[in-house]
């Protein structure tokens, strides 16, 4: 049990690694909030959750606007006494697979900027002034991605995952002396969270396969990145256990930055 009588919020919690981290989080021992713009996948993860004898409630978040940012981490304080964990976990991925930096339109751009580093940068905002205020710490822990690592997917894509980084290693070090941590997850390939049907690509059973073949033939492990990886990777990082680390940017990737 890492994570027993804390309280954990996860974004992007109603799918991909945002589910599976909610569920092992309170496997771990959490009272978990899951909040997801798709209210009822939010939901789903609550019901599963609960179903394993676990506690957690859901929120309808959209981390583009602030208000909803502000209302998540007042809900979870008020219904759980505390945060001790914020999970920035939501991401959109390039909207076209495969386009190049000048296939991207500005409103292309803006989207990618206003989630992927909008979303945390109100997510970290609001966790930090939460801890400040109720004393005693507190961990973020955000998606960012190998792509911010190395010239690796698309363009804008990766600058928003760069600046994600660039952020969790400033807000680990402003953290510090206020016993706040902040690292940030990031993963390789992973074919089987949606993010094919985001990137307008096929979603069937069949193209699933393919593109994860070709993933796990990247990595030098030979296997696609799962949300199982990156959700027992945050347990970790979120936990006591990893109470010296922070401003670490941690890839889950099979291998493939070490090359």
């Amino acid at each position: 049990m890492l994570l027993e009588g804390k309280t954990a919020v996860v974004t992007g919690a109603g799918s991909g690694v945002g589910a599976t981290s909610a569920q092992r989080f309170a496997e771990e021992g959490a009272s978990v909030v899951c909040a997801d713009i798709q209210f009822d996948r939010a939901k789903e993860t609550v019901r599963r959750i609960e179903a394993a004898g676990g506690v957690a409630i859901a929120v309808d978040t959209d981390v583009t606007h602030e208000r909803d940012v502000a209302a998540m981490i007042a809900t979870a304080a008020d219904r759980f006494g505390r945060v001790d964990i914020v999970f920035n976990n939501v991401g959109i991925p390039t909207p076209r697979l495969g386009a190049t930096l000048e296939d991207h339109t500005l409103q292309d751009f803006q989207r990618l900027v206003s989630v992927n580093i909008g979303g945390v940068f109100l997510g970290c905002t609001y966790a930090v002034l939460q801890f400040k205020r109720q004393g005693g710490g507190g961990v973020i822990l955000n998606t960012g991605s190998v792509a911010g690592l190395v010239a690796w997917g698309g363009a804008v894509y990766a600058a928003t995952k760069g600046a994600v980084h660039q952020l969790t290693k400033a807000v680990a070090i402003e953290g510090a002396p206020f016993g706040i941590r902040a690292n940030a997850l990031c993963p390789a390939g992973m074919p089987y969270t949606g993010f094919m049907t985001a990137g307008g690509l096929e979603d069937s059973a069949e193209m699933t396969a393919k593109m994860a073949e070709r993933t796990a033939a990247n990595h030098p492990l030979g296997r696609p990145i799962t949300a199982q990886d990156c959700a027992e990777a945050a347990v970790f990082l979120v936990s006591d256990r990893a109470a010296n680390i922070t401003g670490v940017l941690f890839p889950v990737d099979g291998g493939y930055v070490a090359r």
